[in-house]
């Protein structure tokens, strides 16, 4: 090995040793973006310099979250990343999702709100297509499990009433909370959103489930039924049919 390429895998290795110390000394404090980028990347490439990399990821997808939700062709892309050192920038996401959804199962979902909301933001928030997804409860309000059940285009999802209520009865489920994401980034609900919340309401309460709200994930906050008293309106509606 040529005297130049080692000075230049010893250099990288005390600048990946920094960035590691300062993760564990503070957590992610401090640290912009694109180290934090350069800090998965080396997960799976020890004895290369990532900082470009990162740099260059970033720039083409513009965020963090944009980033660790790429597909992995598109990372292959970016120049310095590789089928191998995208491996940190999939494995970590991933990691938090299940975290996220051991940490918010058996919890009452109506009474930790907050960690319901981290959850779905870190699930469907950012992906490109719409994903319908239950959140199954018991009696308790406890959560039982969730499932995304329909997968759409990037402007709406199909979604099938009576395949939510054969879901919910194979979870044993008493109550159930909806959501799903909008790619455009804007939350509000469009009339075909509250057209479906209401037939849904209306086939849940055939069978006894109760639907206690449907929530809208995107780039610029959400959006709550219940919250914003939509429920209370469709409920209506749907019990004078």
């Amino acid at each position: 090995m040529a005297q130049g390429e080692k000075k230049r895998q010893h250099k990288g290795a005390g600048h990946r040793k920094r960035l590691r110390d300062r993760f564990l000394k503070s957590g992610l404090d401090g640290f912009a973006d694109y180290e934090v980028i350069e800090l998965l990347l080396t997960l799976a490439t020890p004895r290369k310099d990532c900082k470009e990399a990162a740099k260059a990821a970033l720039d083409r997808f513009k965020s963090l979250q944009a980033v660790l939700d790429a597909e992995p062709a598109d990372l292959c892309q970016v120049p310095g990343v590789g089928p191998t050192n995208l491996f940190g920038l999939k494995l970590v996401p991933a990691v938090s999702r299940r975290y996220l959804k051991r940490h918010l199962e058996g919890k009452k979902a109506l009474s930790n709100s907050r960690d319901l909301f981290d959850y779905l933001e870190h699930t469907i928030r950012d992906k490109k297509r719409e994903c319908f997804v239950v959140i199954y409860l018991d009696a308790k309000n406890r959560v039982i499990a969730d499932q995304t059940l329909f997968t759409g285009t990037v402007t709406a999802s199909a979604v099938y009433p009576r395949e939510v209520v054969k879901a919910a009865l194979a979870h044993s489920a008493v109550a159930v909370i909806f959501a799903h994401n909008h790619p455009s980034g804007d939350p509000a609900p469009s009339a075909d959103d509250v057209a479906i919340t209401r037939k849904l309401i209306q086939a849940c309460g055939v069978m006894g489930i109760t639907v206690h709200d449907h929530l809208i994930i995107a780039a610029e906050g959400y959006f709550s039924f219940a919250d914003q008293g939509y429920m209370s309106g469709i409920n209506a509606a749907a019990e004078s049919r």
